[in-house]
């Protein structure tokens, strides 16, 4: 069964599987966050994103911090818990390091994904994007940016620190959309 079957969304994420316990999480499933009598599942909605829940079901003011692999850095374990990344993708993935941008990493997911699950597996797994040296092509490639984003990105160039990217990029953004770019990004 697909995501988008039982749920209002544009995924084609396969659901294998529901989950209350973190631990019992599996690529595929989708998370319950409820809170319990001693433990609140909220708490480990990070936990069972990285294990490889596809949604979760939580209270709609709930929030988690779920960090963003990095596709030179994460092992093959860790990248099969990406969106349609198969052990496959991930030994192809761990083969192709470094990834000197992520219009590289791009290159080898459009060998084996078609364009709506690769952006699908951009909101998991990413190679960051340098704000001073990417190309106008590695910043559109950051899930929800577009034409004007980039005009932003591009506008504050040379950034000196995040600070400075959180403040200039932050006049056109929520905290919360801040909080989601500035995942993608960085100054190394």
């Amino acid at each position: 069964m697909r995501l988008r079957d039982l749920a209002d969304v544009d995924s084609d994420s396969e659901v294998t599987g529901f989950a209350i316990d973190h631990r019992e999480v599996a690529r595929g499933s989708v998370f319950g966050a409820f809170r319990g009598a001693k433990f609140n599942g909220e708490d480990f909605i990070g936990d069972a994103v990285r294990r490889g829940a596809v949604a979760v079901v939580a209270r709609p003011d709930a929030t988690a911090t779920v960090p963003l692999l990095n596709a030179n850095k994460a092992t093959e374990k860790e990248l099969q818990t990406a969106p349609h990344v198969t052990p496959a993708i991930a030994k192809t993935i761990v083969a192709g390091r470094p990834y000197a941008s992520v219009t590289a990493l791009d290159a080898v997911l459009a060998k084996s994904l078609k364009r709506e699950q690769i952006k699908e597996t951009y909101g998991k797994l990413f190679v960051p994007v340098n704000l001073n040296t990417a190309s106008r092509e590695d910043i559109l490639l950051i899930p929800g940016v577009g034409q004007r984003m980039l005009h932003e990105f591009l506008e504050y160039r040379p950034y000196k620190s995040i600070a400075q990217f959180q403040r200039e990029i932050g006049k056109y953004v929520d905290k919360t959309e801040l909080a989601r770019l500035e995942k993608y990004v960085t100054l190394e």
